[in-house]
Parts: structure tokens; C-alpha cells; sequence
């Protein structure tokens, strides 16, 4: 499996059409109108997708999930 962090990086450049979130990985996506409701659910399916990692949206938590870094950080404690 790909490098996890490179995978979500580019999963959300894809879902988010900017190469802002790998020039700036602690970009706030919500607050900057980046990622919305369905972009949050399109993001769960293709990390389980491409990642094989299943996070269910009761997993999800937008405070959380609030930056490229911090989603990189949940997902590689839950693949360990």
C-alpha cells in the first residue's frame, strides 16, 4: 500500500480541485469552504477505497477532521 499520507493528500486535492492542500497540509477545509457534507462522504468512501480503511461517518468528527495533517494522523493510528 501507497504511503498513507501521500494517498490522503492526493484523495483530497482530488475531491477539493486545489493544490492547496498539499502546498498547505494544516489548511482548515471546512472554514475555507473546501470540503462540505458531501465532499466529507465522498472523502469516507475513497479512504476506504484506496486505503482500506474503514471509517464510518459516526467515526467522523468535523473538529477533528478539520485538516489534511489531522486526517493523516487519524487514519495512519487506525492502519496500525
Amino acid at each position: 500500500m501507497k504511503n498513507i499520507r501521500a494517498q490522503v493528500l492526493a484523495i483530497l486535492t482530488d475531491l477539493c480541485n486545489t493544490e492547496e492542500i498539499v502546498e498547505n497540509p494544516e489548511v482548515l477545509l471546512f472554514e475555507e469552504g473546501l470540503l462540505d457534507s458531501f465532499g466529507t462522504v465522498s472523502l469516507l468512501v475513497e479512504i476506504e477505497d484506496k486505503l482500506g480503511i474503514d471509517v464510518t461517518i459516526s467515526d467522523f468528527d468535523r473538529g477533528e477532521w478539520s485538516t489534511p495533517n489531522k486526517i493523516i494522523t487519524i487514519l495512519e493510528n487506525m492502519a496500525a
